[in-house]
């Protein structure tokens, strides 16, 4: 198939035809996200804007899962940290029986020969 020279010509010269050429990705995906978040937050608010039949009773209505979710996650944190911590010296306790044993070995090896 043959192309009039402007289809030939045209952006930076490549001579196939502009349908054919691949589609160039151009943007940051963390901005996309970002603006994908927010678009999907203002849908919310107008939902339940609607559904409340005002934006302040939508909005008081988000502000109080936000905070119920906050006071879940402060009041965890604490208790994950002690279990956390709790679990590490555990692993350690055991890396350094394991370590001693180890040179116990190996001390005993060295006598023998």
């Amino acid at each position: 198939m043959r192309f009039s020279e402007p289809v030939r010509m045209a952006d930076d010269g490549d001579h196939s035809p502009v349908w054919a050429r691949s589609k160039r990705r151009r943007g940051n995906p963390f901005i996309s996200l970002l603006i994908t978040l927010l678009a999907l937050f203002g849908v919310l608010t107008a939902v339940l804007g609607i559904k409340e039949k005002s934006l302040a009773e939508g909005g008081a209505m988000m502000d109080g899962w936000i905070s119920s979710g906050v006071s879940k996650v402060r009041g965890e944190a604490p208790k994950v940290a002690d279990q956390a911590g709790d679990a590490a010296g555990a692993a350690a306790a055991k890396a350094g029986d394991a370590a001693q044993a180890g040179a116990a070995a190996a001390s005993d090896e060295l006598k023998k020969q």
